[in-house]
């Protein structure tokens, strides 16, 4: 499957304080992780290089060069911002859930169950929504998916009776 160069990491939803600094909501796996990049590229496609960053509760508060002031960070708000795919350091085994929509889905026999549509997130795990012949709401934890083979675009499900 073909990877993005630039991964959605967040939304610019507020300022915070007077120095220009922005409040980003963080779609990343864990504030910690997303205050790690150096660089964020704007929805207008503008890249900004990240002066400082730190965790406030769920969010990400990071000053940006060439924001100076509230009045200029106010202009960034809405803005989705990205991270470049190549800055980000990813354990082994692990991958971005935006690399796996549209892959097949198959059962441990090798039947096509659906495609991987859209990735539910619940408090207690992912669930993956796979179209097919009909909809299968799968949980995303080992008892049920038991490989993903992000370059070849395959996930091994197993289905239980009902699902």
């Amino acid at each position: 499957m073909e990877k993005k160069a630039l991964i959605e990491a967040g939304r610019i939803v507020n300022t915070h304080g007077v120095r220009g600094e922005v409040k980003i909501e963080n779609w990343l796996d864990s504030p910690q992780f997303f205050k790690n990049f150096k660089r964020l590229v704007l929805d207008t496609g503008e890249e900004r290089k990240v002066v400082e960053a730190r965790t406030h509760k769920d969010f990400v508060i990071v000053r940006l060069e060439g924001v100076e002031d509230v009045n200029d960070a106010m202009r960034l708000k809405g803005k989705t911002v990205s991270v470049h795919r190549e800055d980000a350091k990813l354990p082994a085994g692990a991958f971005f859930l935006q690399d796996i929509i549209g892959a097949r889905v198959v059962d441990e026999l090798g039947n096509e169950i659906g495609k991987l549509a859209e990735i539910m997130e619940t408090p207690a795990s992912n669930i993956y929504v796979v179209r097919g012949e009909k909809e299968h709401l799968i949980p995303a934890v080992p008892a049920f998916i038991l490989k993903t083979d992000v370059d070849a675009g395959v996930i091994v499900a197993r289905l239980i009776e009902g699902m």
